[in-house]
């Protein structure tokens, strides 16, 4: 793969948790303005692998984004092109749903300066993208799991990063805003932003331009997610627990 078209790269990637080793030896390379969606079974060490090329814990090996080793990027450049939605994420009860989302501009405003112009239409838009606006003076802790986590995915999307890294950006929504966050992720792609996903719901997966599988801290496999090989390794990866299947014109997993 060219190295302009690649938005994540991890060489040799290693992490541990306490004295377990988690990730072994990972080399991939993520492209640019595609959306790849990690999956494989239980701790397989998807969510680790996610939290390592993200810069969030430490490890051994090379990361790169966008072509720059991550060690070199400045904390404020890092933080204006790689939003990270993270598993059960907490803000404070009490912010409104405007503040949380706000969160997200901070990259780009200067210490103790008051939000610019540019910083609340960003806002507004992300908003208004995760159906949150009608809320946005409410307080965080009024509000469901499923709100909480479209608040969450406004504040990473306010951040109008390149990259975009969500760790089960599915937990809590019903079906119907599940369907509305693969029309956002989709659209994302369209306007040349990088989405990379962790998701346990594999038919909302196979939506993705790529896949990366793993299995006991290694990647088994990468690849398209209309490929047939790619399908024969998800099967795999479950055990041949499910079996991919056309529906539709769509790719969906069924249990054997």
């Amino acid at each position: 793969m060219n190295a302009n078209a690649i938005a994540v790269e991890a060489r040799n990637l290693s992490a541990r948790l306490g004295d377990t080793e988690i990730l072994h030896n990972i080399t991939l390379a993520l492209p640019r303005a595609r959306w790849t969606s990690i999956v494989g079974p239980n701790g397989a060490g998807k969510s680790t692998l996610l939290k390592a090329l993200a810069g969030l814990l430490p490890r051994s090996g090379e990361v790169a984004l966008l072509g720059k080793p991550l060690a070199v990027w400045p904390h404020r450049a890092r933080a204006q092109q790689l939003a990270w939605l993270g598993q059960n994420e907490s803000s404070g009860d009490d912010l409104t749903v405007w503040d949380v989302a706000m969160l997200g501009r901070l990259p780009h405003q200067a210490w103790l300066s008051p939000p610019s112009a540019a910083d609340h239409a960003a806002v507004e838009r992300a908003l208004k993208a995760t159906q949150a606006w009608d809320w946005r003076a409410r307080s965080l802790g009024q509000l469901s799991g499923g709100e909480r986590q479209r608040v969450l995915l406004a504040r990473a999307l306010a951040v109008e990063a390149q990259v975009l890294l969500m760790d089960e950006p599915l937990a809590n929504l019903d079906p119907p805003h599940q369907a509305d966050w693969l029309d956002l992720v989709q659209a994302l792609v369209h306007e040349g932003k990088t989405v990379v996903s962790v998701l346990h719901e594999i038919a909302m997966a196979l939506h993705a331009d790529e896949l990366v599988l793993m299995a006991q801290g290694r990647v088994t496999h990468q690849g398209l997610c209309a490929e047939p090989a790619t399908h024969r390794a998800l099967e795999a990866v479950f055990d041949h627990r499910i079996a991919v299947h056309a529906l539709h014109g769509q790719w969906v997993a069924l249990p054997r």
